[in-house]
């Protein structure tokens, strides 16, 4: 749901480079669409090149002025992440804001049958990935005494959810690494935040209740949403917001912060 009106958003990234990794699908491409809305020029970063071409097509129906380069890479492959970074400077010459997105929930199972391949898997992506993306743009950002990160962790990542050992210790260890990286760099004018998103309807979600249900995963959503003060899903359009406040200048101040965007679930009893 967007309770705001186009004609009232602020263009707080006129002439400002966002690189977003997990560009292709869900949070990244909602946070592509908002950024470019308010002016940003775009570097997506995905898996999928499909993915990224739709992405493409969401953010120039929106604005189609809108300066954009798309690059297939594995975050999880240092070379990859090398060239992310190398022709994103190549085409805009800084990287101003850094959503460092992308993830997998992996396969639900009891830590005693999730099995060591799943776990490096998971691992490998969601927290090798975000620190391999904070290793390459930090350099950047502290090279032009300025910057604004924020990484994706997940209510998986401040508690417990069950049957997923390697998102959890890997969202976990997101929040570990945004905090530390925080504390680093702050002297630079680099801010590091982290969301934490709870049940947002996404593509990753859905396929979380096709996992606990695969005969009626709608009907696994609408239980699953009743333990949630609001009784729904965000969208993906209400976290693209807090990704975009925390990369602009009005949250200048907010530094080592991990917001949970999650209509309060993780905070009840």
């Amino acid at each position: 749901m967007r309770t705001r009106l186009k004609g009232h958003l602020v263009n707080r990234f006129t002439d400002r480079v966002v690189l977003i990794t997990g560009g292709g699908s869900g949070l990244g491409r909602a946070a592509a669409v908002r950024l470019a809305e308010e002016g940003a020029k775009l570097a997506l970063v995905d898996v999928s090149e499909q993915g990224l071409a739709t992405s493409v097509d969401a953010v120039t129906a929106i604005a189609p002025d809108t300066e954009i380069i798309t690059v297939v890479a594995d975050v999880s492959n240092e070379a990859d992440v090398d060239r992310y970074v190398a022709q994103t400077l190549a085409k805009f010459g800084r990287i101003d804001g850094f959503f460092n997105n992308a993830g997998i929930e992996g396969k639900q199972n009891l830590t005693e049958a999730f099995t060591s391949a799943e776990f490096d898997r998971v691992v490998a992506i969601n927290l090798r990935g975000v620190f391999l993306g904070l290793e390459k743009v930090l350099k950047v950002m502290h090279e032009q005494g300025a910057g604004r990160v924020v990484n994706t962790a997940s209510v998986g990542g401040i508690r417990g959810i069950g049957n997923q050992s390697g998102y959890a210790a890997a969202k976990h260890g997101v929040v570990g690494l945004t905090r530390n990286s925080a504390i680093e760099y702050g002297q630079f004018g680099i801010t590091i935040n982290a969301i934490a998103p709870g049940a947002i309807w996404t593509p990753m979600v859905e396929n979380s209740m096709k996992q606990l249900d695969p005969e009626n995963p709608r009907g696994a959503a609408e239980q699953f949403i009743q333990g949630n003060p609001t009784k729904r899903y965000g969208e993906a359009p209400e976290i693209a917001a807090v990704v975009a406040f925390l990369l602009s200048d009005d949250a200048s101040y907010i530094n080592a912060a991990v917001v949970p965007i999650d209509g309060g679930q993780s905070y009840k009893y």
